[in-house]
């Protein structure tokens, strides 16, 4: 297991065990737990990830740090069209629909950069188009 496995897994657990209060985020964009099936494996794969609440949901996008392909979980969440979505101690299920053209370059420049500008860093270091979803209730 790599050192980025183990501590996704560290996250998972610690976000559980104290229902999100000490994983950080902010009131505009929470750390929020995602559990999704892989979709090569068919089993259940939970990571944090920063989320911004919208109007009927919420949006997610997969900087991977900078990395120059999409994360693992984005593309287990776009296989799967569905996740389990944690927000503190709320849990629910949740489709994802991943956006696209005008729809994803509106919620990428004018939600997720307007609300958090130092993730373009990422973006820049990944050299790729960062894919954005809506999560919304199931």
């Amino acid at each position: 297991m790599s050192m980025a496995q183990r501590s996704t897994r560290i996250g998972a657990w610690m976000y559980r065990r104290l229902n999100g209060r000490a994983m950080g985020g902010t009131e505009a964009a929470p750390v929020v737990m995602l559990t999704t099936v892989g979709r090569r494996s068919g089993t259940p794969h939970s990571t944090c990830v920063r989320a911004i609440r919208r109007p009927g949901g919420y949006l997610v996008w997969g900087t991977g740090s900078g990395s120059p392909r999409d994360p693992d979980w984005f593309r287990n969440l776009r296989a799967a069209g569905e996740t389990e979505l944690q927000v503190r101690s709320e849990c629910l299920p949740a489709s994802a629909r991943e956006l696209h053209d005008g729809e994803r370059d509106e919620a990428w420049n004018d939600v997720i950069l307007a609300t958090l500008p130092g993730v373009a860093k990422y973006a820049r270091k990944a050299g790729r188009t960062i894919p954005v979803a809506m999560l919304t209730r199931r």
